[in-house]
């Protein structure tokens, strides 16, 4: 594939949040303003998912900015649920798993914003959103440090059969001994070089590893780092992670020609989305040992996990999906929501607004008293 190829990397601009300090004086400066306003909120995350994903922390900022009402169920709300669960409120604040389909919008009269505690909108349908008025916001990526450090556990697994060698003490049986291999020296071959694909790229310098970078939308001054061609990159690569963003012109990214181009001791990474692979073309190159393995967080199965099948092989490490599961990555994003929502009560647009121009459910700003 050429660098005419139309695809960027994860990457963003946005001012994120930097402290404990700095939400807990936001809150203590506007709650009684905020508050007082009585505007209801949904906190559409499952019960795990709000353990996991939202925490209790960012719970206790939204409520001291909003009357929030929560979803007990186990299962995500589908359109119908959504509905009416969200019938009396004027904000939802959805994880990833709740899908904003077009349907909801005209059902939802008094809704003024779809905030989206995640990076990722595409279930969310934002024509038919702001053909009613209705913002959608995004959160911006708190995750960079989290899965960059994950995909250096993976090679680090994937070279020295860690995975494998537990799994056999666990079942009573002696682990094979395989040679390994080191990472200082190897060649690491990073797809998409955002703001993931650079701090790993600074993890993997002081590590001693090569790095190639395939991504036509960036420039790469760092003399260290070599800018290629992707066909370039598979060919030379040790390691190839992938991180480019998921889009139309990335669907199915890393099909059957692009693994044909790995080496037979490469290992492949998805720490993005199971969009960009052709999970059938990876299926094959492992069985058949074209390529020496995979280690998957992402695939296509619900909730962007790893699919089953691919999983199960033995030369694949999966995980569920977990990239952006610590505490700081988490709280990054649903900190982000709270300063969001209290933006949106104001009349104000905040950071992370997608369609602010057809915004015309804007609620009228308070003075402060």
């Amino acid at each position: 594939m050429s660098g005419r190829l139309r695809w960027r990397s994860k990457k963003t601009s946005r001012k994120t949040w930097t402290g404990k300090n700095e939400n807990e004086d936001w809150s203590v400066r506007h709650r009684t303003f905020l508050k007082s306003s009585s505007v209801k909120v949904l906190l559409a995350h499952t019960p795990q998912m709000r353990r996991d994903y939202y925490g209790e922390r960012s719970l206790s900022g939204l409520r001291a900015v909003a009357d929030v009402t929560l979803h007990e169920g186990d299962d995500a709300l589908d359109a119908a649920a959504l509905i009416e669960a969200a019938r009396d409120v004027e904000i939802i604040v959805a994880d990833r798993m709740t899908q904003g389909p077009g349907e909801i919008f005209p059902k939802l009269p008094n809704l003024r914003a779809f905030v989206r505690c995640a990076v990722d909108i595409r279930n969310i349908d934002v024509g038919a959103a702001s053909a009613v008025g209705v913002l959608v916001t995004q959160a911006s990526p708190g995750f960079i440090q989290s899965v960059a450090e994950l995909a250096v556990g993976y090679m680090v697994d994937l070279s020295r059969g860690v995975s494998r060698a537990t799994a056999d003490y666990h079942a009573g049986r002696m682990p094979e001994i395989v040679m390994g291999r080191q990472l200082a020296g190897s060649k690491l071959g990073i797809i998409g070089y955002g703001s993931i694909g650079r701090y790993l790229a600074r993890l993997a310098k002081v590590l001693g590893m090569e790095i190639l970078v395939a991504d036509p939308f960036v420039t790469i001054s760092d003399a260290a780092i070599r800018h290629v061609p992707l066909d370039d990159l598979l060919a030379r690569s040790d390691y190839v992670v992938c991180l480019a963003i998921a889009n139309e012109q990335t669907e199915n990214l890393i099909g059957q020609a692009a693994l044909a181009r790995m080496q037979p001791h490469a290992c492949f990474i998805n720490l993005s989305r199971g969009n960009l692979v052709d999970e059938a073309a990876l299926a094959a190159a492992l069985r058949e040992k074209r390529i020496a393995g995979a280690a998957l967080d992402v695939g296509r199965a619900p909730d962007q996990m790893p699919t089953p099948e691919l999983a199960r092989l033995p030369n694949v490490i999966a995980t569920p999906h977990v990239g952006g599961l610590t505490p700081q990555a988490i709280e990054h994003q649903s900190a982000e929501t709270v300063r969001q929502v209290a933006a949106i009560i104001g009349g104000e647009a905040p950071t992370g607004a997608v369609n602010a121009i057809s915004w015309t459910r804007r609620p009228v700003a308070k003075e402060k008293s």
